[in-house]
C-alpha cells in the first residue's frame, strides 16, 4: 500500500457553524529554502469516473491510458520527491463506467460495505475531496452510503439541505463546507513549522437541473462565487494559512450568476491561493485555454494564482509546488509551479504506459472488476450489423438510430390510453462517444453479433431516466438550430477548414428522429457552444419535413429524451422542466435492453433523416476520427480521403461537401 510521507502530521479539523501537457517537458523544481520558507506540494485527481484499472469495460479489454491505480503509482514518486505532501480529490468519482453501475443497480451497499472507488481512495491516502456532478447520478442514499467509507474528509460549500438560508455562511450544507488540514512543513533549516490549509469544495449548482429527481425537495444548490466570496473569509478566520479551492468546475472566459464553469471568477476572491479544478475533461496548463483573459496556459495560473486541471480518467496526476515563506506567525505563497504527469505517451501512433499500476490499487479492485465483467457480458440480443459512432457527426449514425428506436417504442407504450396517445412520437439522441475531447479511441464500436449489456452501455453512457416532452413544430426546428451550433462556419470559397467546433461536446450535438433535415454549414450558426442566442436571424436547418411535408410550426409533437435533456441539461431552447409529459421510471439504457430483448434480433441500420447540406465552391473539410474508423471507410457517409494524423493519435479525414 503506498505510505503517506512521514513528515506530515496528521489532524483534520472540520468546521463551519452550518456543517453538520506539459510535464514531461518540466525540469525539475528545486528551490533554494532557507530558515522560516518550505515547499509544499498539491497532487491533484479529478473525474476518475470510477476508472479504478487500465481497464475498458466498454470494449472489454486492457487500456492502458486510464485507471488509478497507475496514478497511485505517480503519486508514490511525488510523494518521495516531496515530503510535504497533500492528495486532493475534485470530485466525479463514483459514476462513469459500468464498474459504477454495477455497484449502484447490481451489487449495492450493505451498512459496512466500502466502495471500491473508496477502499482505492483510503488505500492511496487522500487527505480530502469534493463531490462532482455526477456523484449524484444513484441518488443521495447511495451517495451517503458510499461516503460513509472514506477515511478522509470530503467537503461541499454549495449544497444545502433543505432550503437556502439567507447567505451562504448561514446554509446547512449536505456535506461539511470545507475542512482545515492541520500539518507540519519541513523548512529550508531542518526544522517543523506548523501550518493550517483549508481546503473548500465546489460543484456545479446545474446538479438541481441533472439529477432533478434525485435532488428536488432534499438539497438545493448555491452559485459557486458567491459561496466562494463567503466561505473563504470564514476559512481565513477559522485560521487557516492557506486556503485551496476544489472547484469541480471549469474555465471559462464568461461566468454569468450559477455558471456551470467559474473557476477563473474564483481567482480574484480575496484570501485563495491555489484553485484546483476539473469538469471539463482538459488539461490546464495547456493550448486548451489559450487567449482567455486572465488565465495564463503556459504557466498555469488564473488571475496569477497557480491553477491546475489534470485531464480524465485518470489520464494525469496534477502537481503544484509552492514555496512558502513564514511571515508574521502566517504563511504566504512566494514561488510556485504547476505540471500535469501523464501515465502514458503516444509514440508512433501507439500507447506506450510510462508507468505500472501499484499492485495493492489493482489487488483491492480485483473482486469489483470480476464482478463489472460478469456484469457487461451478459447477453441481451444479436445486432446484424456493427454499431459504431465515427460517422456520428457527419450524417445520421447507427450507434444514434438504435437510442432513438428504442426511444420512441417505449415512449409509445408509456402514453398508451393517456392523453397524449394521438400524438407523433420523435426522439432526441446524441452520440456519446464522438472522439473530441473523450480522445482517439472515444468512439462506440460494437461488431455485428451477439450484444451485451456492456455493449448497451457502450452505445449509451450515461445513467440517465427516460423523459418525454410536448413541443411544436417551431420548437422542433429551434432544437435543432442549437444543435447545429457544433459546425463551424465553413466558407465555400476557401480552402482546408475545420468542420467542428471543438468547444462544443458531442452529447448536446441532438440528432430528431422522426423529421428529415439538412444543415446548412456555410450559414452562420443560430446558437454558441453553450447555447447562447448569437445570432437570431440565422437559419442552418432546412428542408424541415414531418412524413414528407415542411413541418407545420403549430403540430404538437411528444419527442422522447432525457432526463438532463428534458430539465434543461445544455440549453436548449424550450426545456426548462415546465413541459414534461412523461418521467418514465426506467433509464435510457434500460429501455434499449428491453427494446433489443423484445425484438431479439435488431439491425440498427441509420435511415438517413439528416445530412449536411452539399455546397458549390472548393471548400476542403477536415474532421479528425479514432484510428478504427480506417476499419469502417466503406461505410462512410461520404468519400473520405486520409489527410495526417494528429499528436493525440487522431486520424485526421478531409472530404468535400458536393
Amino acid at each position: 500500500m503506498p505510505s503517506r510521507a512521514p513528515e506530515l502530521a496528521r489532524r483534520e479539523v472540520l468546521a463551519g457553524a452550518a456543517a453538520s501537457g506539459l510535464a514531461a517537458l518540466a525540469p525539475p523544481f528545486r528551490p533554494a529554502l532557507a530558515a522560516g520558507t518550505a515547499r509544499l506540494r498539491l497532487l491533484e485527481t479529478t473525474d476518475v469516473h470510477v476508472h479504478l484499472l487500465p481497464y475498458d469495460y466498454y470494449r472489454d479489454r486492457e487500456e492502458p491510458t486510464v485507471g488509478l491505480a497507475r496514478i497511485a503509482t505517480l503519486v508514490a514518486r511525488a510523494r518521495a520527491e516531496v515530503p510535504n505532501c497533500l492528495l486532493l480529490d475534485n470530485g466525479d468519482f463514483l459514476q462513469g463506467n459500468p464498474m459504477g453501475d454495477w455497484m449502484a443497480y447490481e451489487r449495492g451497499l450493505s451498512e459496512g460495505d466500502v466502495h471500491p472507488v473508496m477502499a482505492a481512495m483510503n488505500a492511496m491516502g487522500f487527505d480530502a475531496a469534493t463531490l462532482g456532478n455526477h456523484e449524484f447520478n444513484y441518488g443521495l442514499s447511495f451517495l451517503e452510503k458510499a461516503l460513509a467509507g472514506a477515511r478522509f474528509p470530503v467537503v461541499l460549500a454549495n449544497l444545502a439541505r433543505g432550503r437556502l438560508a439567507g447567505t451562504a455562511r448561514r446554509d446547512t450544507t449536505f456535506l461539511p463546507p470545507w475542512v482545515i488540514l492541520e500539518r507540519e512543513l519541513v523548512d529550508g533549516a531542518g526544522q517543523r513549522q506548523p501550518i493550517r490549509i483549508g481546503v473548500l469544495g465546489l460543484t456545479p449548482p446545474q446538479i438541481m437541473v441533472w439529477d432533478k429527481a434525485h435532488l428536488e425537495g432534499n438539497v438545493r444548490a448555491r452559485d459557486i462565487v458567491e459561496t466562494a466570496r463567503a466561505r473563504v473569509p470564514e476559512l481565513r478566520e477559522a485560521g487557516a494559512d492557506l486556503v485551496v479551492l476544489l472547484a469541480h468546475s471549469g474555465i471559462a472566459a464568461v461566468a454569468p450568476e450559477g455558471a456551470e464553469n467559474a473557476s477563473l471568477h474564483l481567482a480574484g476572491i480575496e484570501g485563495v491561493d491555489v484553485i484546483l479544478t476539473g469538469h471539463q475533461h482538459r488539461l490546464f496548463p495547456g493550448e486548451t485555454y489559450e487567449g482567455i483573459t486572465g488565465a495564463d496556459a503556459v504557466a498555469g495560473t488564473i488571475g496569477g494564482k497557480p491553477a491546475l486541471m489534470p485531464g480524465f480518467w485518470g489520464s494525469h496526476l496534477g502537481v503544484v509546488d509552492l514555496v512558502l515563506a513564514r511571515d508574521g506567525g502566517t504563511w504566504r505563497v512566494v514561488e510556485s509551479r504547476v505540471e500535469n504527469r501523464p501515465i502514458y505517451e503516444r509514440v508512433d501512433r501507439r500507447v506506450r504506459p510510462l508507468v505500472e499500476p501499484d499492485p495493492a490499487i489493482a489487488e483491492g479492485a480485483e473482486a469489483a472488476h470480476r464482478g463489472t465483467l460478469a456484469y457487461i457480458r451478459r447477453p441481451v440480443g444479436t445486432s446484424r450489423a456493427p454499431i459504431t459512432s465515427y460517422w456520428a457527426l457527419l450524417a445520421d449514425d447507427p450507434s444514434v438510430q438504435i437510442v432513438s428506436n428504442a426511444q420512441i417504442w417505449y415512449v409509445r407504450r408509456m402514453l398508451e390510453g393517456g392523453p397524449y396517445a394521438g400524438l407523433p412520437v420523435l426522439s432526441a439522441a446524441a452520440p456519446f462517444k464522438a472522439g473530441g475531447r473523450g480522445g482517439p479511441d472515444y468512439h462506440t464500436d460494437v461488431p455485428a453479433g451477439p450484444l451485451a449489456i456492456g455493449n448497451v452501455a457502450d452505445i449509451y453512457l450515461y445513467p440517465n431516466t427516460v423523459r418525454a416532452v410536448l413541443v411544436d413544430g417551431a420548437l422542433v426546428k429551434e432544437w435543432l438550430e442549437r444543435s447545429a451550433g457544433i459546425f463551424n462556419r465553413i466558407d465555400p470559397a476557401g480552402g482546408e477548414q475545420a468542420l467542428l467546433d471543438p468547444r462544443f461536446p458531442s452529447f448536446n450535438f441532438d440528432v430528431i428522429d422522426g423529421v428529415t433535415y439538412a444543415i446548412d454549414v456555410t450559414r452562420p450558426a443560430r446558437y454558441d457552444a453553450l447555447g447562447g442566442l448569437v445570432d437570431p436571424t440565422a437559419e442552418r436547418i432546412v428542408d424541415l419535413r414531418f412524413e414528407g411535408r415542411p413541418i407545420d410550426p403549430r403540430q404538437r409533437f411528444v419527442v422522447a429524451t432525457n432526463n438532463y435533456r428534458a430539465a434543461g441539461g445544455g440549453s436548449f431552447p424550450g426545456l426548462d422542466g415546465s413541459n414534461i409529459v412523461l418521467e418514465a421510471p426506467d433509464t435510457n439504457r434500460d429501455a434499449i435492453v428491453r427494446y433489443i430483448q423484445e425484438l431479439g434480433t435488431i439491425d440498427p441500420q441509420a435511415d438517413g433523416n439528416w445530412r449536411l447540406a452539399p455546397t458549390t465552391g472548393r471548400a476542403r473539410l477536415l474532421i479528425e476520427l479514432g484510428p478504427g474508423a480506417r476499419a469502417h471507410l466503406a461505410a462512410a457517409p461520404l468519400p473520405l480521403e486520409e489527410a495526417g494524423t494528429t499528436p493525440e493519435g487522431f486520424v485526421r479525414f478531409a472530404f468535400r461537401l458536393g
